[in-house]
Parts: structure tokens; sequence; C-alpha cells
């Protein structure tokens, strides 16, 4: 079921960027199915140590401002140029839309430059980084400069949440996933990694020391459904041509990973690291032609599983 305007009916404030405000959009929503227009809003349960900084509705009847000093995240510093590497591939996209295809209301929690919000209802996005939502298009969707752990939302005041390749990112993981169910009415759709999935070639062979990290910050599949309370658990194959330039998205082209331009995209590769000697033992492999005999097989696949999960609250 895709955004009908008969049942919603949003307005955007597009303030500017000033100092001391890290927002650059407010929404007032009114849902007329309840007749609810405190949808967005300060958090019922919210105190006043809330880590959301300030944003404002312009709606002529009504302004409300909320600030609270937000601290700098990792992206603020690597988050530069994810924009031009990471982009909304479709076929990942399909399990993930599908299941937020009965929501009208989508929160995006940890939204970065926006890629994989549903363009067809209304969606509101929360990142705490300023480098990445300075990245978001400029008739995007409303954002909201916000830690998952901390959302500045009134219970159960979207119909979905939101939560793509960013769970690992957050410092509180479950707190960040009770968050995400307290402000969604009816689910919850996080796409993330299993780290007890196998490694695959480049960081079995290449970087093993990256994902030994990887195995550190992501929780385990099961924690995440147990927070969720109840969860289906499905495998997001990765396509060998796949447009999101992700870690794993480059599996049948490894000669990738060898651009600086592409790994910029890439947080793993973004960590403190001698990448030098894995790079180093890569672009040998490729010119001999040792990687072609390890794993040739896999130009004649179209898509891998990886470990990538899409998890959905039920």
């Amino acid at each position: 079921m895709g955004y009908n305007p008969a049942n919603f009916a949003y307005h955007i404030g597009t303030g500017s960027w000033v100092e001391g405000y890290a927002v650059c959009y407010a929404v007032s929503f009114y849902d007329r199915r309840t007749g609810r227009r405190d949808a967005f809003g300060a958090s019922s349960t919210a105190g006043p140590s809330s880590s959301f900084t300030s944003f404002r509705t312009t709606s002529p009847r009504s302004t409300r401002t909320m600030s609270c000093d937000l601290m700098a995240t990792p992206y603020d510093v690597i988050g530069g140029a994810y924009s031009s590497q990471r982009r909304t591939d479709p076929r990942i996209a399909a399990p993930l839309w599908k299941a937020l295809e009965a929501a009208h209301s989508v929160l995006n929690v940890g939204a970065g430059a926006g890629s994989y919000e549903p363009a067809d209802r209304t969606v509101i996005a929360a990142d705490p980084s300023q480098v990445m939502l300075a990245q978001r298009p400029q008739r995007s969707t409303p954002c909201v400069q916000a830690r998952a752990e901390s959302l500045p939302f009134r219970d159960h005041c979207v119909d979905a949440v939101m939560a793509v390749l960013t769970l690992h990112h957050w410092s509180e993981q479950h707190r960040g996933v009770a968050e995400c169910a307290r402000v969604a009415r009816h689910r919850v759709v996080i796409l993330t990694w299993d780290p007890a999935a196998p490694g695959f070639w480049l960081l079995d062979d290449y970087f093993p020391e990256l994902i030994a990290v990887d195995r550190q910050l992501f929780p385990p599949i099961e924690a995440v459904a147990s927070w969720l309370g109840k969860a289906a658990v499905s495998p997001v194959p990765i396509p060998a041509d796949c447009v999101d330039g992700f870690l794993g998205a480059y599996w049948r082209r490894p000669e990738a990973y060898l651009d600086p331009r592409v790994r910029a995209g890439m947080s793993s590769f973004r960590r403190p690291a001698d990448l030098g000697p894995g790079l180093g033992r890569l672009s040998d492999d490729l010119r001999s032609g040792a990687w072609m005999r390890r794993y040739g097989h896999l130009l004649e696949m179209d898509a891998l599983d990886i470990g990538y999960r899409l998890l959905v609250s039920m």
C-alpha cells in the first residue's frame, strides 16, 4: 500500500543552518485516520538529558524549539564522500520496502544521506551526523539530528521504523532498538550483518583484522531479534553488480577494493589500521592470477549470501 494523500498531509519548515542548530528541516504531521496532529515532537519518555538538537515547526499556529548538544560522531570525520559511493540498490531495497508496504509513515534511523527511503510515503530521517545530513538531496525528506539511543519523537508516532546498515555504529544497541520499537506503531525493519556468518574472501584472505573488529561491533542476530520481542529473519543476497558501495558490495569485482574512492564509502576501511599489506597482497594476486585461481568460480554467480540479514518485527 502506497502513500495516500487523502489520509496524510504534512508541511515542512525549511529552516537554514545557523550556529547552534543542526537540523535543516522539521515536520508537523497530521494523520487523518486518527485525527492526530502531534505525531512528531518531544518524546513522552525523553528527559532533559535526551540527545536531540534543535528543530522548529514553522506552522503559523505553533512554534516549538528543542535543543541539546550532540557530540561529534565518527561520520563527521569519515562521511564526507559517502553520498558519492552509497546509493539505493533496488534489489536490496525490494524486500525492505515490501516489509514497509503497509506503513504510511516511516522514520529512518541512522538515515545518513537517505539511501533506501521509500519515495511513495511520508518519511522523516534521523541521524546524529551533520556531515551526513548535509549530503541529503536538497528536496529530501525532513530530517532531525538525533541519536538512535534517544529519539526525540512521541511513542507510537509512525507506522514503521527502518534502520539500514547502521546498528553497528550505535553506542548502546539494545537501547537504540528499544527506542525504534517505542516510536513504531506496527513494525521495525532492520538491515544488518550477522557476525556469526562466515567471512568472504576480502576479509578472510586480505583483511582479517577488519572482520575481527566487525564481529565485535555487530550485535548477534539472535540478540537483535530478542530486543524486538519477536522478529522474522531472512538473508539478503548481494547482487554481483550491486550499486550500493558498502563493504560486501564488490565481492565479484575485486579490483574495486584497490580504489581509495570506493573504500571511502566503507566505514571498515576508515578505521585506524595499516591497510598497505592487505592491499599489496590483493594487487599482487590479481596481477598474478592467484585470485582468479582461488575465486574465479564467483564470476559465474549473480548474487552471494555473505551474511547480510533483514529483521522484521512481528
